[in-house]
This record gives C-alpha cells, structure tokens and sequence, in this order.
C-alpha cells in the first residue's frame, strides 16, 4: 500500500463550503482534489494500492481526516468537482473518534497528523518527507518499500509539524531544484515508483 498525507492548512472543516469556491470560501480545497486526483487517477483506471489522507486543520472545526482509499472508491471522477463533492459529504457527518464511511471508499474522523504519525509508526511504515533540501529522488533507495509520502498544501509545514515529522525519522526527499506544487509532486512520486517496479518486472 502507498499512502499520501496532505497536510491542509486553510481547508474548511464543515461540509457547508461551496463547489462553486473551493479556491476561495473553502480554504483552498481545490488544492486537496487535484492531490485526490494526481494521487489516485490513472488515464482509463484507479490505482487500486493508493490511500489518500487529508490532514484539514482549517476552520471552523479544526483536526479531522478524510481518508479515501483507491481500493473501495466509488462516485470519484476525475474533476475537482467531483472530489469535492465528496470530501463536502465527508465533512457533512459527525467526526469522531472512530472511523465513518460517508460514501464507499471515503471515510472521516477526528484527528491530526500526530494521530497518523503514531499509528503509521507502530504499522512499521516507513516515512518520506518532501521537502526541497532533501536527498534527490533519484538517489533515494526503493521507493516502492512500504512508504507513507508527506507534503504539505500552499502554505507549506509548520517548523512544529516538521519536527514531529523529522522525529519519526523521515527520510527527506527533493523532486528538483524547483520548487512544485504539491498535486504535481505526487505525480512525479507515482511516476518514479511506476518506473522503479517496470524495471524489477523486467
């Protein structure tokens, strides 16, 4: 399985955000679907070994995740509208502490990113943080090998949030010397894993 955390400063928390605004009222949501998208769309398929969540540290109602899951989703097409058509049923039911499914292969609760580091950690999953200053994808040793990948939105990660990431040992990775957005890094992600494990088929 290949997890994406999103970290997602702005978004908004409550199911009551516009599918007309998401760049706007909804905290930038638009930035968290185009992830969903880059991070689950294939051009006729879904990655099926995909999971995606959304760390949404926004207002009104801060700490909830939104986990979609490329083997269970349904009703995701590949827009902006339609993801956020389902993060908005999402955050439409009551989070807590325990998992919910609003629709098949969507599911929400309570939580921050510390929740998701502590449990990843005791999986045994093995942490790699994107950030510009770190070692070269291309030098990074099988990326296939039990990978949870954290990014942060438009906002970036807090010096707080880094550090509980760095605390977990996170391997720190760079795509280039340009800095990218963060639906785009996931791109450049799956695509050097694609080659990786063509190249052990072959």
């Amino acid at each position: 399985m290949r997890d994406f955390v999103i970290i997602a400063h702005k978004a908004l928390t409550t199911g009551d955000f516009s599918l007309n605004d998401m760049p706007g009222a909804a905290g930038r949501m638009d930035i968290l679907c185009r992830c969903i998208n880059s991070s689950l769309f294939l051009s006729h398929d879904l990655r099926r070994d995909v999971q995606v969540h959304l760390v949404l540290l926004g207002e009104p109602d801060p700490g909830k995740i939104v986990r979609f899951d490329g083997e269970h989703i349904r009703y995701l097409n590949p827009d902006e509208r339609s993801a956020g058509s389902l993060i908005k049923k999402a955050l439409q039911k009551t989070a807590g502490e325990w998992e919910i499914r609003s629709t098949p292969g969507v599911f929400m609760r309570r939580g921050g990113l510390d929740t998701l580091l502590s449990e990843f950690r005791e999986a045994g999953r093995r942490f790699i943080y994107l950030h510009e200053d770190g070692e070269d994808i291309r030098e990074v040793s099988d990326l296939t090998d039990n990978a949870v990948f954290i990014l942060g939105d438009h906002m970036g990660v807090t010096e707080e949030e880094e550090q509980m990431i760095n605390e977990q040992g996170a391997q720190n990775i760079s795509l280039g010397p340009i800095p990218l957005h963060a639906d785009h890094c996931i791109i450049l992600i799956n695509n050097e894993i694609d080659r990786t494990i063509a190249g052990k088929v072959q």
